[in-house]
């Protein structure tokens, strides 16, 4: 068996650094699933987004975080619609979400993390990794101006609470939703955020190489920002040690908690063993050697971000082709984050 790329799925058959070839992936999962279901939003959808991370949206820089990059709202996304196909196989016709949720909860996935975004007019901010503590926010506020652009008007105030479920800036049982479908997306959304960055290739190596920075940035690590919050890791070292013990705290308060182990219908989807599961329990057992062996050097591999930058590689556009060349307006300071367009595909801020 060919070893696992890193910068494909646990199946090893899907890049989930190309917006296309995930976007295929999903599309083909939810036809098959709904047949006849309309899939041109999520199509709309995956072409913002590589938009938006590669910096040729209008009005922003693009993505420039290390640690939640492109690749990961990817990975997610695909983690998302394999989590909706088990589900929907697993209960009864009565509890199914249907394909509009569906729909929802892949779109949500995917823009989850579009809150690390800078706009261009934010220029007292220098790297997206600043906003970690108030991302999700930023990300529902995204969302909840987008989605009337692609026809889901009706599901954007709700989508802005869904994406909380994938974040710690609101307590999830202070989360309201008006039905039990919509709370069932909202377990699925944060299950699938959890197990893709968990059951990646290089897992490890991005919390002692990438997660670390971001910490820093917000003031969660290292020596901490002026007026910030206390700092959690003192150093990559103290947050590796730390890894396998926040993992467990994962498992006991949402995924087997809150989330009442959703992430186990992803072995209907697949028809046997969780490869996400077995992935995540090889990454905790290697970092617990690591910490054992008392040395970092096990650490050997090399994880590439995709960046704005690599991402308009993946796109083949080049960043002066894509922007005009006289720089818009800086939108007013409580402009949302996005804005309704008739065409989504020229979506632009206001």
């Amino acid at each position: 068996m060919r070893e696992r790329r890193s910068h494909y799925d646990v199946t090893n058959t899907v890049n989930i650094s190309d917006p296309a070839e995930v976007c295929a992936a999903i599309c083909g999962l939810l036809s098959a699933l709904y047949p006849g279901v309309d899939l041109r939003p999520v199509r709309q959808a995956h072409e913002t987004f590589g938009r938006l991370y590669a910096g040729i949206l209008p009005g922003y820089h693009g993505c420039d975080t290390w640690y939640h990059d492109a690749q990961h709202s990817l990975d997610c996304a695909l983690a998302m619609a394999r989590l909706l196909d088990g589900y929907e196989r697993s209960v009864t016709p009565a509890q199914r979400v249907g394909a509009r949720r569906a729909v929802l909860g892949v779109i949500c996935a995917l823009f989850h993390d579009a809150g690390y975004i800078r706009r261009l007019d934010e220029t007292a901010y220098h790297n997206g990794a600043e906003f970690t503590l108030y991302h999700v926010t930023r990300s529902g506020e995204f969302l909840q101006d987008y989605l009337p652009a692609i026809g889901f008007a009706p599901e954007a105030a709700l989508a802005a609470r869904l994406v909380h479920f994938t974040g710690y800036e609101m307590a999830l049982d202070r989360i309201e939703v008006q039905h039990a479908k919509d709370r069932w997306i909202g377990y699925l959304l944060g299950t699938a955020d959890i197990v893709a960055q968990m059951a990646d290739r290089c897992y490890p190596e991005k919390c002692h190489k990438f997660l670390f920075h971001e910490f820093r940035a917000c003031g969660l690590a290292g020596h901490g920002i002026p007026g910030g919050p206390k700092p959690i890791y003192s150093s990559p070292e103290d947050l590796i040690r730390k890894t396998p013990e926040f993992a467990k705290k994962l498992f006991d308060e949402r995924l087997d908690g809150y989330f009442e182990g959703c992430y186990r219908y992803l072995e209907k989807h697949f028809g046997g063993p969780n490869p996400y599961l077995s992935e995540i329990r090889g990454h905790l057992g290697y970092v617990l050697q690591i910490i054992e062996s008392g040395s970092l050097a096990g650490l050997r591999r090399r994880p590439r971000i995709v960046n704005a930058r690599v991402l308009r590689g993946i796109l083949n556009v080049r960043l002066a082709e894509a922007r005009p060349r006289r720089r818009p307006a800086a939108p007013h300071p409580h402009a949302p984050l996005a804005a309704r367009a008739a065409n989504p595909g020229q979506f632009v801020p206001t």
